[in-house]
């Protein structure tokens, strides 16, 4: 019976059973080196240049959609807002917002933590209540914690 594997990769497999594992790096040539190099150069650039979310300067509190506040974040404070099934407690310190509390089942708006870069969102979904950061986001602004 013939074997279905092509004759080459037969051998790569009869190589990987005696020694244990498959040679890859022998495979890799020194151009297939310097792509790798290249691609990983760029990917490492590429976070400091297209993940920075701005500077964050208010929190936007909405609930149903329409504006409830907007809450400088220059100064400790907190906010509770009334939604569809109970009240969202929003805090806010110098900086940075977050949900302390939330009626919802799951608490994903909580466990979403502190917001600290502009056009990032925690939403309580079941209350009804969004926190949204609002700034300069710069050639971001666009975009929003969903997105990235």
């Amino acid at each position: 019976m013939k074997s279905p594997l092509p004759e080459g990769l037969r051998e790569l497999f009869e190589q990987a059973t005696r020694r244990g594992a498959v040679p890859w790096h022998g495979l890799l040539r020194p151009g297939d080196w310097a792509l790798l190099a290249v691609a990983a150069v760029l990917v490492a650039a590429s976070f400091p240049l297209l993940w920075r979310g701005g500077v964050a300067d208010r929190a936007i509190v909405k609930r149903d959609g329409q504006l409830v506040t907007e809450l400088a974040l220059n100064a400790p404070r907190r906010y509770e807002v009334q939604g569809a099934i109970g009240t969202t407690v929003i805090e806010v310190q110098p900086g940075r917002a977050r949900v302390l509390s939330d009626p919802g089942p799951r608490q994903y708006c909580v466990q979403q933590g502190w917001l600290t870069r502009a056009n990032a969102v925690a939403i309580c979904a079941p209350n009804h209540v969004s926190l949204q950061l609002g700034g300069r986001g710069g050639a971001n602004a666009a975009y929003d914690s969903i997105n990235y």
